[in-house]
Formats: structure tokens, sequence, C-alpha cells
């Protein structure tokens, strides 16, 4: 046998160690129950050490200390055998959510992912070295098989980068080509469009991303500081000439309102419409409304003087009308008095009553000349008024 020294001694004496058998069942059985396998396996691998090294004697007793001793231990072993399924099942649960984060897009959170379960399988304990060995293979397989999708993602990406930088530059030279366009409507179009176009590209890479936007919005930033100036000083001027087209419309409605449809007043509404002309745009909505308020004012005064001019035109053609009728009765009147002038005369014996006789049908003959020539001048008037 060897002492705790390793040093050779021989005792034969039986009771000895017996004895020797008991203290270590004993210190075996002190041990706490509840410990943690990594904590007592020092020392209940030298327990076993110090029980081989007590002579067997081949009692029916020494089998029953050994029982009772082997029972105080194998707990522990049993401890560390679920330790190892416990950590066995652990393991594989990395492995399978390992497996799992390998079908992820989002490589960044994957990435993350794998990396914390890198740092759980670290703190797991062991499940037995072969069985730790077969399962840090498929662990490991796992992981190699996630970064070596990580890389090609990557290897894609910068290419998707390079490609996206180059676009993005031959944009900003085609935005310089257009930051002195005086088409501002047009070249706005197109700036629209190479943001689109800038937007689809996708990202040219931290490295060069922002300096790009920064070089790309500058030149757009000058087109449209140009266009915003342009479009003030317009809209200024637009707010000029719509003032100056209200007032017009204000002065029309002033003489519409009279309802006084002289010659001095058209005149005055065909100037208006006139000097309307001579005023520039101001602005789409601006000039729709106030068109629209103007042309209803100066439609209102023209079918007002529409109407009173016809009003008097059928003043006009019923005073022609009632004088062509006072003329043929005029004229049936004169008949008639040279009728009866003519039958007075042959009744007449004196040479002198005779003549002046003849000299009233003579005047009323030539009254009534002038009437038809009258009457016929009517008449080619009204003809010509059809």
């Amino acid at each position: 046998m060897y002492n705790e020294n390793d040093e050779m001694y021989e005792v034969e004496d039986f009771d000895e160690d017996i004895k020797r058998r008991q203290e270590l069942i004993e210190e075996a059985k002190s041990i706490p129950t509840d410990a943690k396998w990594n904590d007592v396996f020092r020392q209940i691998s030298d327990l076993k050490k110090k029980w081989k090294r007590i002579q067997y004697w081949e009692s029916d007793y020494e089998d029953q200390l050994a029982e009772e001793f082997d029972s105080y231990i194998d707990v522990f072993y049993q401890k560390r055998r679920e330790g190892y399924e416990s950590n066995k099942a652990i393991k594989q649960e990395l492995i399978d959510r390992a497996n799992e984060i390998l079908k992820s897009d989002n490589l960044n959170q994957a990435t993350e992912e794998m990396n914390e379960l890198m740092a759980q399988w670290k703190a797991s304990g062991s499940a037995g070295k072969e069985t730790d060995d077969a399962l840090w293979e498929a662990f490991n397989a796992a992981r190699q098989k996630f970064f070596d999708k990580k890389h090609d993602y990557w290897e894609n990406l910068q290419s998707k980068f390079d490609n996206a930088k180059q676009v993005k530059k031959e944009l900003i030279e085609e935005a310089k080509t257009l930051v002195d366009s005086e088409d501002f409507a047009k070249t706005s179009a197109k700036f629209r469009e190479l943001m689109d176009k800038w937007k689809a590209v996708g990202s040219a890479g931290k490295q060069h991303e922002n300096k790009l936007w920064d070089e790309f919005n500058e030149v757009r930033q000058k087109f449209y500081d140009r266009r915003n100036a342009y479009y003030e000083e317009l809209h200024g001027k637009q707010d000029e000439n719509y003032n100056a087209k209200k007032a017009l419309s204000d002065q029309a409605k002033e003489i519409a309102d009279k309802k006084e449809y002289t010659r001095e007043n058209t005149a005055a509404m065909k100037k208006l419409g006139a000097d309307w002309k001579t005023i520039g745009n101001c602005g789409k909505d601006k000039e729709d409304e106030i068109w629209k308020e103007f042309r209803s004012i100066m439609d209102a005064y023209f079918e007002g003087l529409k109407e009173w001019n016809e009003q008097k035109h059928q003043q006009w053609k019923q005073k022609m009308i009632d004088a062509r009728n006072r003329k043929q009765d005029m004229i049936q009147n004169q008949r008639r008095q040279i009728k009866r002038l003519q039958n007075d005369i042959v009744g007449l014996i004196g040479e002198r009553a005779i003549k002046e006789t003849e000299e009233e049908i003579a005047e009323k003959e030539e009254f009534i000349k002038e009437l038809e020539a009258d009457l016929e001048d009517i008449e080619k008037t009204l003809a010509e008024d059809k």
C-alpha cells in the first residue's frame, strides 16, 4: 500500500485498513450533495485514489464498505452524467439555433446572434469529451457556413457599393450640366429624375456615401436657390399684375353697374379690354380667377349694350314704319283731294277758277311725288335692315 505521500509501506493489520476505509466513507458522506461536479471533482478523485491504495483482504465486510463508498461517490457521477446530458441538450439547442440563423437575411442582427451563441457555448459545461468534440464540429460547421455566407454577401455588397459609387459620380456630373439652366420647370423635373435614380441605385458604402451626397446635394441646392429667387421675383411681378388687373376689373364693374350704354362708356370698356392685354400673367390660379371676374363684367356690359341697341333699333324701325304708314295715308288723302278737284273742275265756268283748280291739282300731284320719293327711301331702308 501507499500512504498520502506516495511512500511504500506495509500494513498487515486488517482493522487498521477497515478503519481507514470507514474514514474515507465519512469524507465522501460529508461532501454536500448539491455541490457542483467541477467543485468536488478533485476531492472525489483523491478519495478514489486513497481507497484503491488500501489493501483488499477479500472480506464480505470490505465489500459492504465498498458498496457504501461507491453509493456516495455515484451520487456525483450520476449528477455528472445528468450534467452531461443537460449540457448536451443545451449545446444541441445552440446548434439548432445556429442553423436557423443561417436562414436570416439580416446579417448584422444575425452576426450579433451568432456571437451571442458562441458566448453561450463557451459558458456551457462539458457533455463529455467525445460528445463535446462531435457537438463542437456540428456547431462550428454551422458557424462557418454563416460566416462564409456573410463573406459572400459582403463581397457582393462591395461590388454594389462600387457600382453605386460610379453611378452617383455620373449623376453628379449630369447635375452640374443643369445647374445654370433657365428652364426652371423642365430642369426641376430633370432633377427629380436624377433624385429618383440616386435613391434607386442604393448606397455607395459608409466610406463614400456621405461625401457623394454632400456633393450632389450642393449642386441641386445651387439650382434650387436660383429657381427660388426667380420664382420669388416672378411671384412679386405676378402680384403686381394681379393688382393691376383687379383695378381694371373694378373700373369695368363701376361702368357696367350704371347700365348707361353711351358711346363714351362703350369706348371706355373697350379700352379696359385693350389695357388688360398689355398686362402680364399673374399666375395660373389668380389669372383664371381674375379673368373670370373681368370677363363676366365685360360680357354683362356688352350683353346689356346689345339689348339696348336692339331696343333702340326696334324703336327706330317702328318709327320708320309709322312714317311709312303716315306717308301712305297722306298720298291716299292727296289722291282723294285731286279726284274731288277734278270732279269739281267740270262744273266750273270761269277760266280763272278752272286755272286755279288746275294749279291746285298740279301742286298736290307734285306733293304726291315728294311723298312717294320719301316712301321709296323708307321702303329701301327697311328692306336693307332685314
